[in-house]
């Protein structure tokens, strides 16, 4: 705002001292009074200015927008400007009012009977728009116009919108009505409709730490640079905070305001070190990370500032690396730490980055919930960095699918990032991983009662084979016919049951994947092509749903809806083959040779079920052991 071109009527209230020496505020001491004084608004301010020089002057505006930008600002211009009447009494309508008729000085004033404000969020009924529509008919007493404003018109209840309809539509020539509001969508599109719309838009971060550079400068206060524009960019586009945040800085500060002043009255960490823990957490070094943290916090700095400050690295990291620049999102940067930025950026890849934004967004919803924001934030960062040295999705999918084709070759292998060469499966996965069915081993205490062993047979124990399995089939056509590959593709069903999913996962280079479905997923409900919904346990990745849905997709084409519910499910795939191998162990326990063997040993117990094939390649202990027993 330009104080020296300020109307008479305005040049006192220059100072931050009212009367009798009674402080005023920043935001109302160089609050805007004409249009021109208005910073960041230059469309609305070029359409009020035209409409004013050529009369198309409409009857009802709309003034939305965040808080802070102006909207009850520009309501009370619009009526000083549509009512001055200039110093000699004879002007129209104008954009500059001139703030010595007495129309201007009783509308600063507060005064005139002419101009009505009202404040929705207090008087919502019918009965207060009651009061309007009686009143709106009478001519004005001493102005050009009848004035309303209503601010936050969004708080109006639906029957006091429906009794302002009919006069908003067609108001006496006389009236004006100027709504604000910072919920636009709350408002009726019947009331909408009836009104010229302005969307006062977030000031830019440049713009607000020019005008704070200003009223340093009238008011007679330093301030460094990087001061002001933390202040603008914690403003987030809010004129009036960031004049709120300068009072408050200027109080704090003794002579001249400070960066690192303002740094720890906002409760901002240092954004070198910020940098530094995001290096640290793409380089999976989880103990520097926590020590810079524990210094950024000593320091004074919140948790979840600290993870907001993150979480526009990554925005930032992220945009340089996609080639359109750092942005203007968020605090400024100096040139040296832009630099580093950039040289950050080119360590990482964008699927390792869109991690980090994930896990930092979860993050700081866990850091605001959580009873100790300091130990959840910690925890954060450590499963960030354990995180670093796992694969992408589509890194880990091309490993699995060159596993299944083939190991690749020792050179390849070496030449590739440690971080991508093994991912860890868990040992319970890895178990699931090994498709087996067991053998039937039978432990026997000793001798049975009235028989003698045969020659050379072990004395402490037997091995009883199972039903012979049917052996496997083999594949009518060779591995690499491709036309046959294609058109068996082509021809693919979907899987019809949650464990024909899991199956054909397996079967397709998602071995991991389905390993842990087959651990710890509840089936609640599955319909093929369309959803699929389970519940999890405490020991599952917390992305199984989005690893599940890439995976759908790029085996069939189509996205499914894939839901984690709550409800209890039924049994995971792993316990349901349990119960089977339990209920084959009892049906064959049942069978009259086993039968007889297990009445003739008593206390022998069926330990599996395996068949012929697989205890010939994969023998069990019992197995080696009784070999071992009768070789010796």
């Amino acid at each position: 705002m330009d104080e020296d071109s300020a109307p008479a009527l305005f040049a006192g209230t220059a100072a931050s001292s009212g009367p009798a020496g009674a402080y005023r505020v920043i935001a109302r001491t160089y609050r805007p009074t004409r249009m021109s004084e208005l910073i960041g608004q230059d469309m609305l301010v070029r359409t009020l200015a035209n409409a004013l020089a050529s009369g198309r002057i409409a009857h009802a505006f709309l003034l939305c927008g965040i808080r802070g930008v102006g909207k009850t600002t520009t309501a009370r211009i619009i009526a000083r400007a549509l009512n001055c009447t200039g110093p000699d009494g004879q002007g129209g309508p104008t954009p500059e009012p001139c703030g010595q008729c007495s129309s201007c000085r009783s509308i600063a004033a507060d005064s005139s009977l002419d101009v009505i404000e009202m404040d929705a969020a207090t008087r919502t009924g019918i009965d207060d728009i009651r009061e309007i529509v009686d009143s709106v008919r009478y001519a004005p007493s001493a102005s050009r116009y009848k004035i309303y404003i209503i601010d936050e018109v969004h708080m109006l209840s639906e029957k006091a919108f429906n009794g302002l309809l009919k006069t908003l539509e067609e108001p006496p020539p006389h009236a004006k009505f100027v709504f604000a509001t910072t919920e636009v969508r709350k408002v009726p599109i019947t009331v909408l409709s009836r009104c010229q719309r302005f969307d006062l838009k977030r000031v830019e971060p440049d713009v607000i730490e020019a005008h704070l550079a200003r009223i340093c400068a009238k008011e007679g206060v330093g301030a460094e640079p990087d001061a002001l524009a933390l202040i603008a960019s914690a403003a987030e586009g809010s004129v009036r905070d960031s004049l709120s945040l300068l009072d408050q800085a200027m109080a704090l500060a003794q002579g001249s305001i400070k960066a690192q002043s303002v740094q720890d009255m906002l409760g901002l960490g240092d954004r070198t070190r910020i940098i530094e823990i995001a290096q640290a957490l793409l380089n999976g070094d989880a103990r520097q990370a926590l020590g810079l943290f524990g210094e950024l916090y000593a320091a004074g700095a919140d948790p979840v500032a600290v993870a907001q400050d993150l979480l526009e690295i990554a925005h930032r990291l992220s945009r340089l690396k996609t080639g359109v620049g750092m942005g203007t999102i968020g605090r400024p940067l100096s040139a040296e730490l832009e630099a580093r930025l950039a040289a950050l950026a080119d360590t990482g890849t964008i699927p390792v980055l869109a991690r980090l934004w994930q896990m930092l967004l979860k993050g700081i919803e866990d850091i605001r919930t959580a009873p100790n924001a300091v130990a959840a934030a910690e925890m954060v960062l450590m499963r960030i960095a354990c995180a670093a040295d796992l694969p992408p999705p589509g890194e880990l999918a091309r490993l699995l699918r060159e596993r299944q084709a083939g190991s690749p070759s020792p050179a390849a292998a070496a030449g590739r990032p440690a971080s991508l060469r093994s991912p860890a499966v868990p040992d319970t996965v890895r178990g699931a991983l090994q498709h087996q069915t067991a053998p039937l081993n039978i432990k026997l205490p000793g001798p049975p009662r009235g028989l003698a062993p045969a020659a050379g047979a072990p004395p402490t124990s037997r091995v009883v084979s199972g039903p012979r399995a049917a052996p496997p089939m083999q594949p009518t056509r060779s591995p690499n016919d491709e036309s046959g590959r294609k058109a068996s593709a082509s021809a693919k069903e979907l899987p019809r049951t949650f464990a024909d999913l899991v199956d054909y996962l397996s079967e397709h280079g998602y071995r991991p994947l389905a390993a842990w479905l087959e651990q710890g997923a509840h089936p609640i409900r599955y319909e093929a092509g369309r959803s699929v919904e389970f519940r999890v346990t405490a020991a599952m990745p917390a992305d199984i749903a989005g690893q599940l849905n890439d995976a759908i997709t790029a085996l069939f084409g189509q996205r499914w809806g894939v839901v984690v519910g709550q409800s209890e499910g039924e049994p995971t795939l792993a316990e349901q083959r349990e119960r089977r191998r339990q209920a084959r162990i009892e049906e064959i326990g049942r069978e009259g040779r086993l039968k007889r063997l297990l009445d003739a040993y008593p206390g022998a117990t069926v330990i599996d079920v395996r068949p012929v094939r697989v205890l010939a390649e994969e023998p069990s202990a019992e197995l080696s052991a009784i070999k071992e027993a009768r070789d010796a």
